[in-house]
């Protein structure tokens, strides 16, 4: 059962090891990333940060997909990070509405971007496909921390 789909430029970090992972129940962590499959030194340091208690698994976005599609993964409590809106919007757009919520903790500012909350910058096109997925029933929402207010995002 996906527990939470987090989008954060960072991956796995202390705040979302700490914070999310115990809040949500979680007991596995998917880090959905095409570049970190790939890289044994993004996966070795991305290791050093998982709690003792998680396990912890790192795929493809495309791997990660047919990984929740299969059915395999329903028997963990996941907590998924992805690096970017691009990456969550084509997880929930292709695992069969088993993703229903979308927690937006942090995308740096870049070039084109607008700043919608102190963690949260998006180009024009990544607010498109949150609102997007807004039309199509998906909860979209800013929070850091567990412990902060939850806030819709809007465009």
């Amino acid at each position: 059962m996906i527990k939470l789909l987090r989008v954060d430029h960072r991956l796995l970090h202390g705040q979302v090891v700490v914070s999310w992972f115990k809040n949500v129940g979680a007991n596995t962590i998917l880090v959905a990333n095409d570049i970190v499959a790939s890289d044994e030194l993004r996966k070795s340091a991305i290791r050093l940060a998982k709690p003792e208690d998680a396990k912890l698994v790192m795929k493809s976005i495309d791997d990660s997909i047919d990984a929740i599609n299969s059915g395999i993964t329903d028997k963990y409590q996941m907590l998924i990070v992805v690096e970017s809106v691009a990456d969550a919007e084509k997880l929930i757009r292709n695992t069969q509405d088993k993703i229903v919520s979308l927690n937006l903790g942090g995308t740096k500012p870049r070039e084109g971007t607008k700043n919608y909350s102190k963690t949260i910058n998006l180009t024009d096109l990544e607010a498109d496909l949150l609102t997007g997925l807004q039309q199509d029933g998906v909860d979209v929402y800013i929070q850091q921390v567990p412990n902060e207010l939850k806030q819709k995002f809007e465009k």
